[in-house]
C-alpha cells in the first residue's frame, strides 16, 4: 500500500516549525493590514498618515501614490491628470517594476484575504471543480476596462471593482461591498479555484504586465531536493508558473520563476519542507545557471575529447 499523503503544509511544520512554515503568509497579512491601518488612523484617531484610497493617496502630505490602471482609465475617459497624480504613477511604476507588479495582489490588495480564505477552505473541504474560464480571460477583461472609458467618457470599471469597493467599505463602512465580497468568496469556493484573482481580475492582469522584468523573484534554487509532495502546487495561486522552474533542469530551464503572473506571495517557500524555494535576484540566478550550464557543457566536451 502507498503512503498516505499528509495534509498540505504539515511536513513543513514538522520540519521547520509552525512560525517558519507560515512566515511569508504572516508578513503578507501584516502588510495588508498595515496598508489599511495607515488609512484608518485618520478617520478613527485623527492622525492622517495616508489620505485618499488605493486609487490615489497622499502620504504624510508629501508622497503621492497613484494607481496606474486608474489613471490610464481616467486619461482614456478624457480627464487631464494633475501633476501630483502623474508623479504618483511614476513612483508606483518604478516600485512595481523593481519588486514585481503582482506583489500588489498578494501584499496590498484587501480582496486577497477573501480569496485566500476561499482557497484554504476548498483544500480543507476537498472541493474540486472544473471551470471553462481560462487564465487569459483576465486580460480580455483588462482590455474591456480600457475600452469602456473611451466609449462612455467615465471610469465604468470602478463602479464594480471589488478591490476599490472593499477598500472603501473597510474605511467608510462596507454596505454593498459585503455583497460583492461574498460573491467573490463563493465564486472562488464553489465555482473556480482562484477564480477571481487568477482568471478574471483586470487589476492583477495590469500589474502582471508591469512586473515582467522585475529582479525580485522566487527561485527553486534547490530543486534537486524536491520530493514531489505537491504542496507548493496546492497553495500557489498561479500554480502553472512553478513546473518550468522546478522540473525544467533537463530542458535547460533555469530555477527562476520568471512568469509575470507569479505574485511573489512566498507560500511555496513556506510549505516546502525541503527548502527548495527562496526569494532571489532573477538576473543573478540566471547568470549562475548559465555559468553552470556552460561548465557542464565544457565537462561533457572534455569527456568526449578524451574518449
Amino acid at each position: 500500500m502507498g503512503k498516505t499523503p499528509l495534509p498540505v503544509g504539515v511536513e513543513a511544520i514538522e520540519s521547520k516549525g509552525w512560525l517558519k512554515a507560515h512566515q511569508w503568509l504572516i508578513l503578507r497579512r501584516l502588510s495588508q493590514l498595515l496598508v489599511i491601518g495607515l488609512f484608518l488612523t485618520g478617520p478613527l484617531a485623527g492622525i492622517w498618515i495616508a489620505k485618499g484610497n488605493l486609487a490615489y493617496s497622499m502620504t504624510l502630505d508629501v508622497l503621492p501614490l497613484t494607481d496606474p490602471h486608474i489613471l490610464l482609465q481616467s486619461v482614456l475617459a478624457g480627464v487631464n491628470p494633475h501633476r501630483d497624480a502623474i508623479v504618483g504613477v511614476v513612483i508606483v511604476l518604478v516600485f512595481y517594476l523593481l519588486v514585481g507588479g503582482r506583489v500588489f495582489c498578494s501584499w496590498v490588495c484587501p480582496v486577497n484575504m477573501v480569496t485566500d480564505l476561499a482557497s484554504w477552505l476548498r483544500r480543507k473541504l476537498g472541493l474540486r471543480s472544473a471551470t471553462p474560464l481560462s487564465r487569459s480571460t483576465r486580460y480580455w477583461v483588462l482590455g474591456l476596462t480600457l475600452v469602456l472609458p473611451l466609449a462612455t467618457g467615465s471610469i465604468v470599471w470602478e463602479l464594480f471593482n471589488p478591490v476599490s469597493m472593499a477598500f472603501r467599505g473597510i474605511v467608510f463602512g462596507l454596505g454593498m461591498a459585503w455583497v460583492l465580497l461574498l460573491g467573490v468568496f463563493l465564486f472562488d469556493l464553489f465555482v473556480a479555484r482562484e477564480g477571481w484573482c487568477g482568471r478574471l481580475c483586470p487589476v492583477g492582469a495590469f500589474y502582471s504586465l508591469l512586473g515582467h522584468w522585475s529582479p525580485v523573484r522566487v527561485t527553486a534554487v534547490q530543486r534537486e531536493k524536491c520530493d514531489d509532495c505537491m504542496d507548493c502546487f496546492a497553495v500557489c495561486p498561479e500554480s502553472q508558473v512553478i513546473k518550468p522552474a522546478l522540473k525544467g533542469a533537463k530542458k535547460g530551464i533555469g530555477p527562476v520563476i520568471d512568469f509575470a503572473d507569479c505574485t511573489n506571495c512566498g507560500r511555496c517557500i513556506d510549505v516546502c519542507a525541503e527548502d527548495v524555494f527562496r526569494f532571489g535576484n532573477r538576473y543573478a540566478e540566471e547568470k549562475h545557471n548559465l555559468s553552470e550550464t556552460s561548465e557542464s557543457r565544457d565537462q561533457q566536451n572534455r569527456f568526449i575529447d578524451a574518449a
